[in-house]
């Protein structure tokens, strides 16, 4: 993992199998955090909660990528799309509890479970991930932490960056921009223009 903040994001990505896929989150557990890392894990947690602003989509550097099980994104216009999009596909988000099991100088870990709201059924689904942000070393300590990669690890198995499953990854970030017209989003068009990023080797 890169220690400079010139390098692009793909070079932040922190890499890790488990031997469990259960990240059910104990919150008697979770390391204290400072108040600057708090508030950006604060603000991580309500994008999940589908509350997405400018402000909270600037926790990302113009190069960050956003590595789930659904996408992959390579800069920050394709995040913001991601967030911003979210609140169309369901109704209702919230997060139910998560514990920080890892604070490094650019390294924060957290398990997470969240309760995710279909419009259609309507379903209610609980989901319990790793997430990894790796920080961005120019403002690790500063009151505004910024990342430079965000993995949200669904299971044990860390995920692949070749082959079908990474292109319809790819592919569904490439294209969800397209079909959303918020000012918001607007915003970010200038990051459209980081050059393209070849993710870590396993």
């Amino acid at each position: 993992m890169s220690t400079s903040s010139n390098a692009p994001g793909a070079q932040f990505e922190h890499r890790q199998t488990y031997d469990s896929s259960d990240f059910t989150p104990n919150k008697s557990k979770s390391l204290p955090l400072s108040p600057a890392r708090q508030a950006l894990v604060d603000d991580i947690l309500a994008l999940y909660s589908c509350h997405p602003t400018v402000e909270r989509i600037k926790r990302y550097t113009p190069d960050a990528v956003y590595d789930d099980q659904f996408g992959y994104c390579d800069n920050r216009y394709k995040i913001a799309a991601q967030w911003f999009g979210l609140p169309k596909i369901f109704t209702a988000s919230e997060n139910t509890g998560y514990e920080v099991v890892r604070d490094d100088p650019l390294l924060i870990q957290f398990k997470s479970q969240h309760k995710w709201t279909f419009p259609v059924l309507p379903k209610t689904v609980t989901l319990n991930s790793m997430l990894s942000l790796s920080l961005d070393p120019e403002t690790a300590e500063s009151d505004f932490i910024r990342v430079k990669y965000h993995k949200d690890q669904a299971n044990e198995k860390d995920y692949s960056h070749d082959g079908i499953g990474f292109n319809l990854r790819k592919w569904q970030a490439d294209q969800l921009p397209k079909y959303l017209n918020d000012e918001e989003l607007k915003q970010f068009e200038a990051d459209k223009n980081v050059p393209p990023q070849k993710p870590m080797e396993p």
